[in-house]
């Protein structure tokens, strides 16, 4: 799925994109998590319902957060040691269970570089089918510290103005985005 980010139409991701996330979701729940029975889908809604016991599956959505935290005129750029191809990009990461999605940008922006950040402002949301997640974008200020970063996650992390920037993510993500209204706010 990732290969075909830079060469099927977007419509086309996005379409081979849901299927693929559903196609993952029937495969993990063939079987029923409480019995152990076989699960069919469900006659009248997405879903997968245990022919023994009746418990019913939908589709996993794990909401992450993405943000991109400014400093006056420069933008929090990092790059994770997961990234196939060497680039930087907004911070993420997912919502933990009775999180607010304002608590998760602040948490991980503070858990991958030490810094903390106010004035959090929703940006737009995206799904991510690789396989199951939801990105809900962010805009946040820095609101202080220096950089410290994860050393387990990233490989580095740093404040870039818009003339300055380093390889960043394709159009089509929602980290994209958020760079790009970034560099035409500035």
């Amino acid at each position: 799925m990732r290969a075909l980010l830079g060469h099927l139409e977007e419509d086309l991701i996005w379409v081979a994109g849901r299927a693929n996330h559903l196609l993952h979701w029937h495969r993990i729940h063939r079987f029923c998590g409480r019995c152990g029975s076989p699960t069919q889908s469900k006659a009248d809604e997405r879903a997968l319902v245990c022919r023994q016991c009746g418990l019913v599956n939908y589709p996993r959505l794990s909401p992450a957060v993405i943000v991109a935290v400014t400093r006056n005129d420069r933008i929090l750029l990092a790059r994770n040691k997961g990234f196939r191809i060497p680039f930087y990009s907004v911070l993420a990461g997912f919502v933990e269970p009775g999180e607010t999605l304002e608590a998760c940008a602040v948490r991980e922006i503070k858990e991958e570089v030490g810094i903390s950040v106010k004035d959090i402002r929703y940006f737009g949301s995206q799904p991510w089918p690789f396989p199951d997640s939801l990105m809900i974008g962010f805009t946040a200020v820095h609101a202080g510290g220096e950089i410290r970063m994860d050393k387990v996650e990233l490989v580095d992390a740093a404040w870039f103005s818009r003339d300055d920037l380093p390889e960043i993510p394709p159009p089509i993500s929602i980290a994209r985005h958020l760079i790009d209204a970034f560099v035409q706010g500035h």
